[in-house]
């Protein structure tokens, strides 16, 4: 593409600006009870909920949780190896510039849950998420913050 090089943010190595060779695209399954929050969630998954609720958006102080950027946790034992953590999680838009300073602090903070021993963290696109994904505690944080929605 012409002048890619000179737009502010665009990958000359990502033909089109939605879809980027350096990512793996999953379609997710729709998901109609969105936003998800842990509610009901017992034992090691509540504390990888915890866990995540204490992940912000590195733009704004409101969790990640309550941004709606995670669609589901799953934790299943593992024998002789401890849990395991799988994490569906979104972004605000496919090209967030903070996919990957995100999805690390994600990880690291699934994995420093105790008795958590791998994490497996998939981003998905679908449902595409939205500011109705927010939660009543995220939209007091955004307002707190300045941010009115």
């Amino acid at each position: 593409m012409p002048g890619t090089g000179d737009v502010p943010g665009f990958d000359d190595d990502c033909a089109d600006p939605a879809l980027c060779a350096y990512t793996e695209y999953v379609e997710g399954e729709e998901v109609e009870d969105l936003p998800a929050t842990g509610e009901g969630a017992e034992g090691i998954e509540a504390d990888v909920w915890d866990a995540l609720y204490g992940v912000e958006d590195p733009e704004m102080p409101v969790s990640i949780v309550d941004l709606g950027l995670i669609y589901g946790v799953e934790v299943t034992e593992r024998e002789d190896v401890g849990f395991h953590a799988e994490v569906l999680m979104t972004l605000t838009y496919s090209g967030c510039p903070a996919r990957d300073m995100l999805t690390d602090e994600v990880e690291r903070s699934v994995v420093g849950v105790e008795g958590v021993e791998s994490v497996d963290l998939r981003l998905v696109w679908s449902p595409e998420w939205s500011v109705e994904m927010v939660t009543e505690r995220g939209k007091a944080d955004l307002n707190e913050f300045g941010l009115s929605i």
